[in-house]
């Protein structure tokens, strides 16, 4: 937008990303149009923060198991590895 030649920043570039001014100047709306699609808040026009709702963030973070049930799903488990040291001579280091 320009006003009597003076670009003019556009606080709402796009229906999911805002800069940082029209964040804080228009916070309700974010979280609520959050709540139905992540937000994107830009700094100096690159992509710094995207805010979701706390139903997708609780989504996200959700533990899926444990460390073990992860080691007994592996796709390599139960495969022969041929883990074999070299018994090379040390190298030289060059000084």
């Amino acid at each position: 937008m320009v006003i009597e030649g003076t670009p003019v920043a556009q606080s709402h570039l796009t229906n999911d990303t805002w800069t940082v001014a029209g964040a804080k100047a228009r916070l309700s709306e974010v979280i609520a149009r959050a709540q139905g699609e992540p937000q994107t808040i830009t700094r100096n026009g690159k992509p710094s923060v995207i805010v979701v709702s706390a139903e997708e963030w609780a989504r996200k973070v959700l533990r899926k198991g444990s460390l073990a049930e992860f080691l007994l799903a592996a796709p390599l488990r139960g495969v022969e590895l041929d883990l074999e040291r070299l018994r090379d001579e040390p190298r030289d280091p060059a000084l």
